[in-house]
């Protein structure tokens, strides 16, 4: 996955502002190949997944869910999401050092 920093980004107030937040994402994190789903404001599918305040998650195009990674952002593994990416994609796997816990 891109190796930048993560955007900045204000509190979005529309849902049109969320969308902006979303592609500025997509871009400067390199997520093109992805599809992006922006969640609604009423954040329906963010409180379905239990993802306050963070939380990563990888949905195949069958809707079911390939990844659940731990709530965030102290549990966040995105080593762990990428290497879920690659499988569901049929790319090998990236070699790693020893995680530190």
């Amino acid at each position: 996955m891109g190796g930048g920093t993560a955007p900045v980004v204000e509190e979005p107030l529309t849902f049109g502002d969320r969308r902006k937040v979303a592609q500025k994402c997509l871009g400067a994190l390199d997520l093109s190949p992805l599809t992006m789903l922006v969640d609604g404001m009423d954040n329906k599918t963010g409180t379905a997944y239990a993802a306050f305040p963070d939380r990563l998650f990888l949905v195949g195009k069958d809707g079911k869910v390939l990844f659940s990674g731990p709530k965030g952002p102290r549990g966040f593994e995105p080593n762990d999401l990428e290497d879920a990416i690659r499988a569901d994609l049929g790319m090998k796997p990236i070699r790693r050092g020893k995680k530190k816990r």
